[in-house]
């Protein structure tokens, strides 16, 4: 797999295109702060490690802050 995770800022995301499928996390940014909101791994990916790659390979602008995740627990809480 030598996939890039790529932005797509139209649909305020980063994606990463592996055998055919797309995981994507979902962001929003104000004051050089990007809050990532979602992160969505398809079944078919699932247990390779994708998301861990999806957010390692997300650039790095400014900030970055954590929510919790749409399950209601923490993916990754604080300022970095």
């Amino acid at each position: 797999m030598n996939n890039a995770v790529s932005n797509n800022p139209a649909h305020h995301r980063y994606e990463l295109d592996v055998d055919g499928h797309t995981a994507a996390t979902y962001y929003k940014t104000a004051d050089g702060v990007i809050t990532f909101i979602h992160t969505e791994v398809p079944p078919e990916l699932g247990g390779k490690g994708i998301g861990s790659r999806l957010i390692k390979g997300a650039p790095r602008p400014g900030t970055i802050r954590w929510i919790e995740g749409d399950r209601g627990m923490p993916v990754r809480k604080g300022l970095h």
